[in-house]
């Protein structure tokens, strides 16, 4: 189940021990038969937030080499809204995709998002446009998506069961699943910053957390 700070399981969401109805929507799916455990207006259109990057990991997996080098453009590191979460990263700062890809999935850092997109698609415009033809791909019938970061947007929706869709996916990419299963990472140094580690903000991650989920 997704939320910013919901930690929730198979057995919490089949045994009832979670009350899922304050959602506005939440879907439990298993990703191997395709079998519905639980499903609340799963085809409801919402602004997914920042589980966009999921999708953007997954075609920056897909479109580019670990080791290719990204270089931030002042789009990338200025094209977002009040309180975004960032890396502050500045113009001209160059970092791996690698390096990029494990600040996008443990920081949650905009300005990341949008230099992954202008590395792998030329522009903002033409990584939503790639988006949107794998979402088709998966078999996402209401989605669309205008940015890689999941700011706010009209524009910008997909439902609990795309995102499954999605979701599912990119958990195929080995290395998608080691950098989400990665407790911490030493982020370079960048213009604006000494080198420094990130942290996943996940709980199910960390073995000294109650919501700690073996297997996760």
């Amino acid at each position: 189940a997704f939320a910013s700070d919901l930690c929730v399981t198979v057995d919490d969401v089949t045994k009832g021990t979670v009350d899922m109805s304050n959602a506005t929507a939440a879907g439990l799916f298993d990703i191997g038969d395709g079998e519905v455990l639980y499903a609340k207006n799963v085809h409801e259109k919402l602004n997914p937030a920042s589980i966009t990057k999921v999708l953007t990991a997954l075609l920056v997996l897909e479109h580019a080499k670990l080791t290719d080098t990204v270089t931030y453009s002042k789009t990338a590191v200025t094209n977002l809204e009040s309180g975004a979460v960032t890396l502050q990263l500045q113009e001209g700062d160059k970092v791996s995709v690698k390096d990029s890809l494990y600040g996008l999935m443990l920081k949650s850092a905009n300005e990341v998002a949008n230099g992954l997109a202008e590395h792998v698609g030329g522009s903002l415009k033409g990584f939503s446009d790639m988006m949107n033809a794998k979402a088709k791909e998966l078999g996402c019938t209401n989605s669309n998506f205008v940015n890689p970061n999941g700011l706010n947007n009209s524009e910008h929706y997909t439902t609990a069961r795309d995102m499954a869709r999605i979701t599912a996916e990119a958990f195929k990419n080995e290395t998608f699943r080691e950098i989400t299963s990665t407790a911490s990472y030493k982020f370079p140094a960048t213009k604006a910053a000494k080198a420094r580690t990130i942290s996943m903000g996940h709980k199910m991650i960390y073995k000294s957390n109650a919501s700690y989920y073996s297997g996760i």
